[in-house]
């Protein structure tokens, strides 16, 4: 980017955070790009009267132009894997039918996750490593024992599948829903 357009759209962007501090706005980090290709970090408000930057928070402001109050829920996205395969997800849920819903159904698919090992696995595996032997050369992991002790859960919760021949996969199905976990893990 030249160096007179940074300077346009830094200025527009220092703009824009005095003004949300002159009417007590909750801010956010700044964007950096506002493409809508582009990561950007996430806000709470607690108040309904604030209104996110449709340039910077342009799947939410698609979400407010579909769903009415109490609101929803998305997670969307595109993952190019290394393998080739491409996952492009979107699920949503109203906000009433997940506050009402069971979340002990959940449990399960959750708690396979819930270890540094198979997280790294995990990891691995997204990456491209599709082998117990492959998965055993990843720091921490242990043995092939260990590994496949770790696998189990990740198969039987839907993490990974089988796929034949020892290798295994993340289904494309559920990429971007365990990258949105990571995610929100970071929050």
């Amino acid at each position: 980017m030249p160096d007179d357009a940074r300077l346009a759209d830094l200025e527009r962007r220092v703009a824009a955070l005095e003004a949300r501090l002159d009417d007590g706005a909750p801010t956010a980090a700044p964007p950096g790009d506002a493409e809508p290709g582009s990561a950007q970090p996430g806000t709470a408000s607690s108040t309904a009267s604030t209104t996110p930057d449709p340039e910077v928070f342009w799947a939410l402001a698609g979400l407010h132009a579909r769903v009415e109050a109490p609101g929803a829920v998305l997670i969307t996205g595109t993952v190019a894997l290394p393998d080739g395969r491409a996952a492009e997800w979107q699920e949503g849920a109203l906000t009433g039918d997940l506050l009402e819903a069971d979340w002990a159904e959940t449990a399960e698919t959750l708690t396979a996750l819930a270890h540094p090992v198979r997280l790294r696995l995990l990891q691995r595996v997204l990456a491209g490593a599709s082998t117990v032997h492959e998965l055993t050369e990843t720091e921490g992991v242990g043995t092939s024992g260990q590994v496949y002790h770790h696998l189990r859960p990740l198969v039987s919760a839907g993490w990974l599948r089988a796929v034949g021949g020892g290798h295994y996969e993340v289904p494309v199905a559920r990429v971007v829903p365990l990258l949105t976990t990571i995610l929100g893990g970071r929050r």
